[in-house]
């Protein structure tokens, strides 16, 4: 072939690489399936949001791809991010739910924490909202003073938010808090309070009391002690922020990082290293869902409120807790204990 033939054969290539690209995304996803891992068990918080974004999301994506929601549960969601990290597929396939507080656990130097929460691709949070650490109506607690008098055992499912609570408040507070680590979820710890194997579950969030447990809120059969997140819920006026119980500003600044991951929620996310233009079609297809009406409606059905906030918002959010200074962190550190980042 001659050199004009070289340079047409070269010219076709590119015009069908600039095609390709085009239409790339959409070629990539039709007729595929898409992993969504869960991080905890069937039932809880976590879990229905998932999987109600499951549901409708992939009609949302081009190629319209069917998103099939998968448990992978143990350690407190901590051994299904490790495996988005270093062996679920880096193409756009693989989405996850794992606990909100991945990036607080890696900037406390958590040894478990063996990813970067900031190479992650963020894709939403259909659900910022406040948590609450709860004790069950037979534990004789309706408030945090009423947690100082006495020793109540905790249900937490690891080294995150069920567990890091209830220990900070027993730095802070003066509660006598023992700490049960090991349960697979929210629905199981739920399940020990009615047995009575444990008298508080240690995180959960306000709306996800109300809508998984509606009866429980009704009939008062949890009292929730403390509220976190960065302003009170308008339902849990009398309920003290975790932030209000700081001695002086140095551990305020501590337990406002602590309370930053509220508004991260239930995420949504995929792999590290997934094509910039398929983190976006992720992110893109999210946010239409949420004005989907089949979706607000599946949502009503299912009781779980939205109160969304966009993959870039999770991505600043993200990069702001890992960049919290030194010493704040140091302080936080010291208030959960050595214990609590094993």
């Amino acid at each position: 072939m001659g050199a004009k033939g070289w340079t047409c054969g070269a010219a076709l290539l590119c015009m069908l690489a600039g095609g390709a690209r085009a239409q790339g995304v959409e070629e990539f996803y039709r007729g595929r399936t898409l992993d969504l891992y869960i991080g905890f068990t069937v039932g809880g918080g976590y879990d229905l949001y998932a999987r109600l974004v499951g549901r409708f999301m992939g009609e949302h994506l081009p190629g319209k791809p069917k998103i099939v929601p998968k448990q992978m549960t143990g350690a407190g969601s901590r051994i299904l991010t490790k495996f988005m990290y270093t062996l679920a597929p880096k193409d756009g396939t693989a989405l996850a739910t794992a606990d909100q507080s991945l990036a607080l656990e890696q900037v406390l130097g958590d040894a478990a924490a063996q990813y970067d929460a900031a190479q992650f691709g963020w894709i939403g949070n259909p659900a910022a909202d406040n948590n609450t650490t709860a004790a069950w109506h037979t534990a004789g607690v309706r408030s945090i003073d009423d947690a100082r008098r006495k020793e109540l055992t905790v249900g937490a499912t690891g080294a995150n938010t069920s567990s890091q609570y209830p220990a900070v408040l027993n730095m802070v507070a003066g509660t006598k808090f023992k700490i049960i680590l090991g349960y697979p979820g929210g629905a199981d710890i739920n399940l020990a309070l009615e047995k009575g194997e444990v008298d508080v579950r240690g995180s959960n969030s306000w709306e996800g009391w109300k809508s998984t447990k509606p009866d429980w809120v009704a009939q008062k059969k949890i009292h929730v002690l403390v509220q976190i997140g960065l302003t009170k819920a308008p339902d849990l006026p009398d309920v003290p922020l975790i932030m209000d119980l700081a001695r002086n500003d140095e551990e305020r600044a501590a337990l406002r990082l602590l309370s930053a991951p509220a508004t991260i929620g239930r995420p949504i996310f995929t792999t590290p290293g997934v094509p910039a233009e398929r983190l976006k079609a992720l992110r893109d297809a999210f946010e239409t869902m949420l004005k989907d009406p089949a979706f607000q409606q599946g949502a009503v059905q299912a009781g779980l409120a939205i109160n969304a906030v966009s993959g870039a918002e999770l991505q600043s959010i993200i990069q702001e807790i890992i960049a919290a200074p030194k010493p704040v962190r140091d302080r936080l550190s010291e208030m959960l204990g050595p214990g609590e980042r094993k």
